[in-house]
């Protein structure tokens, strides 16, 4: 009986304190990984700890390529991360970071990419984390899938060097799977 009424406590608390460290229960049960192409695939030994929702902006500027040519390059992401239940957990920007409402952070750089099978969108990437700060979901995270994209991508035109350090937002939908060592 005693252990029933640990394992019961050890519910309850989870229940309770989930909200407060703004994560649901939901987000606390196993993820499978996602089907995607092999050069994307999380390494062998991690398993999903954290699936996000993702919806906001790609920032890009007009800037001059090393050619002279002036394309819209990649500034910054600006999104909110939200469960499966539509709950707002925490945001990704610049760098690019992650940071949940627990304190925990990661950044990372990317490894792969792969187009989207969705060709107006942004592509699937893959990427190994190279800084955490904080304790919580993201403390032991060592790779970030980004799949599922729906839109993202730059405009086709409006930079040249009359529109030089001009800034434009393109939404953009994501999953974002979170990986850490197998237990």
């Amino acid at each position: 009986m005693r252990r029933f009424a640990h394992s019961a406590a050890t519910i309850a608390a989870v229940v309770m304190l989930g909200p407060l460290l703004g994560l649901s229960l939901a987000n606390a049960q196993k993820e499978s990984p996602p089907e995607v192409p092999a050069s994307v695939q999380a390494r062998p030994g991690e398993e999903v700890v954290l699936l996000a929702h993702a919806s906001g902006s790609q920032i890009y500027a007009c800037r001059a390529g090393t050619d002279g040519k002036f394309t819209w390059t990649l500034k910054a992401p600006e999104a909110e991360l939200t469960d499966r239940n539509g709950k707002v957990i925490g945001s990704h920007s610049a760098g690019p970071t992650w940071k949940l409402k627990d304190g925990s952070e990661v950044s990372g750089k990317a490894l792969a990419h792969v187009d989207s099978p969705d060709p107006a969108s942004i592509p699937w990437l893959l990427v190994n984390v190279v800084n955490h700060s904080g304790k919580g979901v993201l403390a032991n995270v060592t790779t970030i899938q980004r799949v599922h994209t729906h839109g993202g991508n730059p405009p086709l035109e409006g930079c040249d060097e009359s529109h030089r350090d001009a800034e434009t937002k393109s939404s953009y939908t994501a999953d974002y799977y979170f990986y850490a060592p197998a237990k």
